[in-house]
């Protein structure tokens, strides 16, 4: 399936949104319109849904001789399917997005910062002007998504919503979170709903840690604070997967840390019922709110 996230001005946000479901593997793949300096594209697949054998084994062949070796280094076979199906979505979404020219998904190159935060590493002529092209992705067993954005960091996660801990909440969130949000779950006496504001506020710390792009040990989770206001409190015009967007979240540096900001878009999504999801997009002085919508398969396949 596919989701976009449009900024906009702030005065209102719209939502249209329509099903769809996966289409089979091409070499090149009809292009879609690059998002504005000012929009973020999320893409999401359920790996449940894909049983062709025969078009995963054509997903195995765009992948690169060591993104096939990891594949088939993971144990078991949903794992291995997991892992094909993250890079196969991220490999044919950005090969989506160049428009000068046709890409096959199988010639996309990748590198990663110091961190380790993969980029594209585009190997094609200077005069092609392929657009600077952010992307970040996360996956779950049953949830694989991708973010795409032009010129803006973005980074996002996603996490059932049913997860479990093995560890005591409040014990496990005062080792990784800061003392406000300490204290927020502990004011939450309902097991459950505790439950539920820790996995959210998890989801929206990695992906603030994701976007700097800068790695869990150059940002710990405790080192900031995320704030939701009224998080519960829908718009008239927000879709029933949407929580919270970026005006009910901040986040808040702890200390003078320099790798650290606050120039930060948050939208919380629940998506399909079963998991929630975090984008976490640098600010633009000149965008604010954002506008969510799923793309028909008349308009878009995810190969």
């Amino acid at each position: 399936m596919s989701l976009m996230c449009y900024n906009k001005p702030r005065l209102m946000t719209n939502v249209y949104c329509v099903g769809r479901n996966l289409a089979t593997a091409s070499c090149y793949l009809p292009p879609v319109q690059l998002p504005a300096q000012t929009e973020a594209h999320f893409w999401y697949v359920l790996p449940n849904e894909v049983k062709c054998k025969n078009l995963l084994n054509r997903y195995f062949e765009i992948l690169s001789p060591c993104e096939k070796d990891n594949v088939l280094r993971m144990r078991g076979e949903e794992l291995k399917k997991s892992a094909l199906l993250a890079r196969t979505l991220v490999r044919t979404t950005l090969a989506r997005y160049q428009t000068n020219c046709k890409i096959d998904p199988k010639s996309l190159k990748f590198r990663k910062n110091k961190y380790g935060k993969p980029e594209v590493n585009w190997q094609y002529a200077d005069d092609w002007s392929l657009p600077p092209l952010h992307f970040n992705i996360s996956h779950t067993s049953s949830l694989i998504a991708c973010a795409v954005t032009v010129s803006s960091p973005i980074g996002i996660d996603v996490e059932e919503k049913q997860r479990r801990l093995k560890n005591d909440i409040l014990a496990f969130a005062r080792r990784y979170f800061s003392p406000h949000e300490v204290e927020m779950l502990a004011h939450i006496v309902d097991p459950e709903l505790r439950r539920q504001e820790f996995i959210k506020l998890w989801t929206l710390k990695e992906a603030y840690v994701k976007a700097l792009g800068r790695g869990f040990s150059a940002s710990p989770f405790n080192t900031f604070t995320i704030r939701l206001r009224d998080h519960m409190k829908g718009g008239i015009h927000d879709p029933p997967h949407v929580i919270s967007k970026e005006a009910e979240i901040s986040v808040e540096p702890s200390g003078d840390l320099k790798n650290l900001s606050s120039n930060w878009h948050f939208v919380l999504l629940e998506l399909l019922g079963s998991h929630y999801a975090s984008i976490c997009i640098e600010k633009d002085s000149t965008s604010a709110g954002i506008i969510f919508m799923e793309m028909d398969d008349n308009e878009v396949d995810l190969a």
